[in-house]
């Protein structure tokens, strides 16, 4: 299991580090998905960052859920860095590894590849709902935690999916060719 100390760093580096890492859900079944797809946002300097909207949570230190609505879909984030310096990582899609009867139960589809390719399609693919929000992803006892996983493939840099004022630095990362991805 990643510790806490993977989360308290800039979310940059955590977003590119999360990218074949697996996250696991573990109540009502075991759902696990090996993440292909992240974003990083920084805080008051980030304009796409929930932080500049008034999420406090992004205040409260590093390896906890932040789970919020956008476009009636839920999306999961980790906050990044200590606490006081709101950053988070937001996962955007994973590929599908274990559970996935459960998962295509959840979304009501049969296509795996379009199971969790994409932040809302991964949320209600596991299941993920407000109920999280504040969950401790470091700590064993946690409903979702992310272990350790490997890949081989190449990383892509991208600006950011429907972000309309963006940092002029890319900050989405995602493993090149992995059908899971939500885009191109």
């Amino acid at each position: 299991m990643l510790p806490k100390k993977f989360y308290n760093r800039d979310p940059a580096i955590v977003a590119e580090e999360l990218l074949g890492k697996i996250i696991v859900k573990r109540d009502n079944g075991i759902l696990k998905g090996r993440i292909v797809e992240t974003e990083a946002y920084y805080g008051l300097s980030d304009p796409a960052s929930r932080a500049k909207k008034g999420a406090k949570i992004m205040w409260g230190g590093a390896g906890v859920a932040f789970i919020y609505m956008v476009h009636g879909n839920w999306l999961f984030n980790i906050i990044t860095m200590p606490k006081g310096e709101p950053s988070g990582v937001l996962i955007r899609a994973v590929e599908p590894l274990k559970g996935i009867k459960i998962m295509k139960a959840n979304r009501g589809i049969e296509d795996i590849k379009n199971l969790t390719s994409g932040p809302g399609k991964f949320t209600q693919a596991f299941g993920i709902d407000k109920r999280y929000n504040g969950i401790k992803v470091y700590d064993r006892t946690s409903p979702i935690i992310i272990k350790n996983g490997e890949f081989n493939g190449e990383i892509v840099r991208s600006h950011r999916i429907g972000v309309k004022h963006d940092l002029p630095i890319p900050l989405r990362f995602y493993i090149k060719d992995n059908k899971f991805v939500s885009r191109k």
